[in-house]
């Protein structure tokens, strides 16, 4: 259940009231973990996957009534805006307008008495936080442009030229540096408050970053450029049985050489920041680490690409070197090679199982229950599948006998899908709450490979009820998976 996703007045989910009654329903029902996406800024296309950083939070997630609690805002400045005519669909658009509109009020009251540990916030941050305020505000002096389209000095970061920005636009970097603080504020109180009732919070590591980001500006020589710092390879996927062209995704490659050389101190800034935020992490696109896709930049499908070798293990121990034993859990889907396996057994991280992969009534799947191995976390599906009840309408009829004599239940068949794998033997199974409603395809988050209506669903208020919570603790204790 991503935060977006929560119910609430704000046009989008927050880390209100509404965030710590759901961290009440999963204490309640006996949870142990609450999974939610990236939490980075979203830009264009509103995929928490493609973000202007990889450090920062994003700021629409900030409660309003909080701030005004806070006397950060006044009732009358926020309380009777239109956030979007369907209360289970983010509107972005109006969000982006509306959200802003409001910020900007709030930034009035917060410099009028700054809060005693803000200078210690932009302090501890300060060696991404800088460059992250100081990429927005130029962004908005550019009407929202890529940095790719700013003038050439800015662009690759002259001295004279961030200075003269930074002294140019130095208010704007303070509104952006305050939305850090208050989003930080807010998400840390929310986890402590998880974390006393026994919930851990399992966070989202997209493996590559957004082209237009203040990761790629700030440090280009991480990543492959030329020497106008323009990308020459991007990466996707290749064509596969669901999408012929593959998948285009643009992101810039790293470069792997410079980041050995450098003793991968982006990888360990970035994964030391990611376990300040969550308890656990899952990387998304685990086998980019062992071999990645690339395509010519300026390519319109993924249809030609070239495969490269990645890292492997040696950015794993790096990292263990200096972060110790880490939590990770690696999205290993899709077609794996056996170096893949490799690495994922060298690695000792548990990989990923998806019911909605196992029914495939021409052949024995590896995603079937029976196969499972307890080093694994085994999911109903994931933000980029249909729902329980929206794959059931779509699935052949062959497929659908064979997984409902598989499961062998009397339940719906939502419920027989997630008691499959709450019986499994993984070590960690996750639901959707989607699923544990009962939603149909229009609840889907994301379907990959499409732009517009992803990442809108919201549940409407009310959506947990004394029946999902009572059903959802019988089976997570009658399974032996209730929070200890």
């Amino acid at each position: 259940m991503h935060i977006s996703s929560l119910p609430g007045n704000f046009g989008i989910g927050t880390f209100g009231k509404n965030a710590y009654s759901f961290v009440d329903f999963l204490y309640e029902s006996g949870q142990t973990y609450w999974q939610i996406l990236p939490l980075c800024p979203t830009s264009f296309g509103d995929s928490p996957y493609q973000s202007f950083s990889t450090f920062a939070g994003n700021p629409y997630f900030i409660d309003l009534d909080v701030l005004c609690k806070q006397c950060y805002l006044k009732p009358e400045e926020y309380e009777d805006i239109n956030w979007g005519e369907n209360p289970v669909k983010v509107d972005y658009g109006l969000l982006y307008v509306k959200r802003h509109e409001v910020f900007k009020k709030v930034q009035t009251h917060f410099f009028e008495k700054l809060p005693a540990d803000y200078d210690a916030f932009c302090e501890k941050n300060a060696f991404w936080l800088d460059d992250y305020a100081l990429f927005m505000a130029i962004k908005d002096s550019y009407s929202g442009k890529s940095f790719q389209e700013w003038d050439d000095s800015i662009r690759r970061r002259e001295k004279s030229a961030v200075k003269e920005y930074s002294e140019k636009y130095a208010k704007r970097c303070d509104y952006y540096k305050m939305l850090q603080y208050l989003f930080f504020e807010q998400w840390n109180k929310l986890k402590a408050y998880a974390n006393d009732k026994g919930i851990k919070i399992i966070g989202d590591l997209p493996i590559y970053v957004a082209l237009d980001s203040a990761d790629v500006w700030s440090s280009p020589e991480q990543f492959v450029l030329d020497d106008d710092l323009r990308p020459t390879e991007v990466a996707g996927c290749p064509p596969d049985a669901f999408s012929e062209d593959g998948q285009l995704w643009g992101n810039p490659l790293y470069d792997w050489e410079y980041m050995k050389n450098d003793g991968y101190s982006w990888w360990i800034n970035r994964l030391r920041e990611c376990l300040k935020m969550y308890d656990v992490v899952r990387i998304d696109h685990f086998r980019g680490f062992d071999s990645y896709y690339c395509i010519k930049f300026g390519s319109t499908t993924a249809k030609v690409g070239e495969w490269k070798k990645g890292p492997g293990m040696d950015l794993f121990r790096a990292i263990k070197a200096q972060l110790g034993k880490m939590p990770i859990i690696a999205e290993d889907l899709g077609f794996l090679t056996p170096s893949v396996k490799r690495l994922l057994k060298q690695s000792k991280f548990p990989g990923m199982k998806v019911l909605q992969f196992a029914f495939d009534s021409r052949e024995e799947s590896d995603y079937l229950p029976h196969n499972y191995t307890p080093n694994s976390v085994v999911y109903t599906g994931t933000h980029d599948n249909d729902t329980i009840i929206g794959w059931q309408k779509s699935m052949k009829r062959a497929d659908l006998r064979y997984a409902k004599e598989y499961l062998n239940s009397k339940l719906s068949f939502n419920w027989a899908m997630m008691t499959a794998a709450l019986s499994s033997v993984s070590d960690t199974a996750i639901l959707t709450m989607q699923d544990l409603m009962g939603l149909g395809g229009e609840a889907r988050m994301n379907t990959p490979s499409t732009l517009g209506g992803n990442w809108e669903w919201r549940a409407e208020d009310g959506y947990i009820t004394a029946d999902i919570s009572e059903k959802l603790l019988h089976y997570t204790t009658l399974y032996g998976r209730k929070r200890k």
